[in-house]
């Protein structure tokens, strides 16, 4: 049986091959961007596992995949390679996801407050996801202040995907019967 494999000690030094072969400082806001986008995947992940509602399920399960494109071609400068991957993040994959956030919205009592995280594992977690996404955002948005540009829909993408993981994260309270933690801005003072 052949082996994989899984180190080549090419990053030993502080640089890593992007898509392509071209090498970057682990610090290039190119790296922090897919790197990011690649933490939410793993944090979608651990969410997938604290939920059993079987719609959540499923638009996660897509989300993840989305990720994954966006990664790979985040991870890909088209300046420094021939080689090109589509983000893939189409006006329909965008409508999949406000149609879910309108979906859960429409199920979940009428927000007065802000809501802190918490309530329940699961809760908690989107809210985990909900944060990294919101920074994987702010990654992208870096990259793009280099020059380096990123479709439209990417973006649009990841800002709607925060809103999602925040109506998650309200559903996971509110499904399982476990009270939101609203916060009280007379409290710690």
């Amino acid at each position: 049986m052949k082996k994989s494999i899984i180190y080549t000690g090419g990053g030993d030094k502080g640089t890593t091959a992007l898509v392509g072969g071209f090498r970057v400082p682990k610090t290039h806001p190119r790296l922090e961007a897919y790197g990011t986008i690649d933490e939410l995947n793993s944090h979608i992940g651990l969410l997938m596992a604290e939920t059993d509602d079987p719609e959540t399920l499923d638009t996660l399960r897509f989300v993840q995949h989305k990720l994954f494109t966006v990664g790979s071609y985040l991870a890909t400068d088209p300046t420094k390679t021939d080689f090109r991957i589509e983000s893939r993040v189409t006006p329909e994959a965008i409508q999949r996801i406000e149609s879910a956030i309108d979906r859960i919205d429409g199920q979940l009592p009428r927000l007065n407050a802000f809501v802190l995280p918490g309530g329940n594992r699961a809760s908690a977690q989107a809210h985990v996801c909900r944060t990294v996404c919101r920074r994987a955002e702010r990654c992208i948005y870096r990259l793009t202040e280099t020059g380096a540009e990123v479709e439209e829909p990417v973006l649009i993408f990841m800002n709607r995907l925060s809103d999602l993981l925040f109506v998650i994260g309200r559903n996971e309270c509110v499904r399982r019967g476990d009270d939101e933690i609203i916060w009280d801005s007379k409290e710690g003072v």
